[in-house]
């Protein structure tokens, strides 16, 4: 993971004063997940070129840090440690924070002026949307250039790498390069290695209150920053229109907040409640959440008295670390402790705890598996463990289209493995009921289109007497 910044004119070696960072004593800095190193290739009077190296641990990286997704396999096998994702702009604010501000003492007026400054990103994720990075980049003064690639040569039906090697060049300053790179390498990159929430858009405004502002593609940045989060992204939208540039904040009007309070919950929200609702109405008193993640779903349902046992599973330690911190089971009480419990496992092995409950729950997890393992799975669940109810929510493939940050093909997520449309997840429902001995009612979640459906898809089996 690579970033150099090159200064071109005179007196280059300068960039050091700028940057903080002594063009001739190589520095490491400690990462949550890694190492990052700070080095000049060439320093002259006429040219100086900083780079920042990234290494970057994969193990570490799935040990459970603070705000992490689990993904299983994925967690460990994955394109992280090599591209230019969100742990660049981590770094880039660690290492060369104070360059980010401008302050650079007795050089104040070289730190104040324009330089002729060319950075290159190496592997920035683009997924075929490089017109994106001139409507992006060129705006703020830059010219545009990207190296492109095939995904592999022996293989050239695969088509072309959704990576780049990005470079840009303008007469900018130091500390404005530094802060669109910090904020647009995240655009790029969909996949955040660290939770989103209200400080997100408290680091998007400070870090673009001058220039995001007048960007013609404000709104694509903020929503892509922001993780497609509309009441973040229509917090940052207020906050750029009423920022207090002179306090050097962010006054939020009070009804632009009262506008964020009223919306209505996000789909995840919607989903868990009616998977909650489904589990009520069929007056099940014990259920097992199987690919409970970090306990979304669990930290709901033990706010119900009728639930009286449950359990989670994953494949994930980390997750179910982070599920325990969430229903702090570290603190909690014995009666609590006797409700809930958590322990690690496979929905494509059959596993003798997984059965003895009312109830299993699958939410959003069937698509994470390759369809050979579906009919392993359909034996753990439906013939092993076979509970009287099963409650199911997938992704609903056709409103995809819905989405403006995906193509045709796309899928929501880097590690679905497939995603079905409503006529394919029904089909299969009945089918695998079917010869389960179960019946199945379907319902749809989020927002309807009158053509594509509801962004999500949920089945409710009920074993047949």
């Amino acid at each position: 993971m690579l970033l150099t910044i090159t200064y071109t004119g005179k007196n280059t070696a300068d960039l050091g004063y700028l940057l903080h960072k002594n063009p001739y004593r190589p520095q490491t800095f400690e990462l949550n997940h890694g190492k990052a190193y700070v080095f000049y290739p060439e320093v002259s009077d006429e040219r100086t070129t900083v780079a920042l190296l990234l290494d970057i641990d994969p193990v570490d990286l799935a040990r459970g840090k603070a705000g992490l997704k689990s993904g299983g396999l994925f967690d460990y096998v994955n394109d992280r440690p090599y591209v230019s994702s969100s742990l660049m702009s981590t770094a880039i604010s660690k290492v060369f924070g104070t360059a980010m501000t401008g302050r650079a003492d007795e050089h104040q007026a070289l730190s104040d002026s324009p330089l002729d400054l060319t950075a290159s990103i190496a592997m920035l994720p683009c997924r075929s949307e490089q017109n994106m990075l001139n409507r992006i980049f060129e705006p703020l003064g830059y010219q545009v250039s990207y190296e492109t690639f095939v995904s592999d040569e022996r293989f050239p039906g695969w088509g072309e790498s959704k990576y780049v090697n990005l470079t840009i060049k303008g007469n900018v300053r130091l500390r404005d390069l530094l802060k669109h790179i910090y904020v647009l390498i995240p655009v790029f990159d969909r996949q955040k290695h660290y939770w989103i929430g209200e400080d997100e858009v408290e680091k998007l405004l400070r870090n673009g209150r001058d220039w995001l502002s007048s960007h013609p593609e404000k709104a694509y940045i903020a929503d892509r920053y922001l993780k497609h989060l509309r009441p973040l992204v229509n917090m940052a939208s207020s906050g750029l229109a009423t920022a207090d540039l002179d306090a050097g904040g962010v006054v939020l009007t009070s009804e632009a907040a009262e506008e964020t309070r009223e919306k209505k919950p996000n789909l995840n929200a919607r989903r868990l409640e009616s998977v909650v609702a489904a589990l009520k109405d069929c007056g099940v008193r014990s259920i097992i959440d199987i690919g409970c993640g970090d306990g979304g779903l669990l930290n709901l349902l033990i706010k119900e008295r009728q639930f009286t046992r449950m359990s989670g599973v994953d494949v994930s330690p980390a997750a179910l670390q982070r599920a325990s911190e969430r229903l702090r089971l570290d603190h909690a009480g014995d009666s609590l402790l006797e409700r809930v419990k958590l322990f690690q496992g496979s929905l494509t092995y059959k596993d003798s705890r997984f059965e003895g409950y009312d109830a299993a729950c699958v939410i959003e997890v069937i698509e994470h598996l390759d369809i050979l393992r579906l009919a392993a799975f359909e034996r753990v669940l439906f013939e092993y463990a076979k509970p009287a109810v099963i409650v199911m929510t997938t992704p609903n493939q056709e409103y995809n289209a819905k989405y403006q940050n995906l193509h045709d093909g796309d899928l929501r997520h880097i590690d679905h493995r497939f995603e079905w449309t409503r006529a394919e997840f029904r089909k299969w429902a009945a089918e695998t009921a079917k010869k389960s001995g179960y019946a199945v009612q379907f319902s749809e979640i989020g927002d309807a289109d009158e053509t594509l459906g509801a962004p999500t898809q949920m089945g409710v089996f009920t074993r047949c007497v």
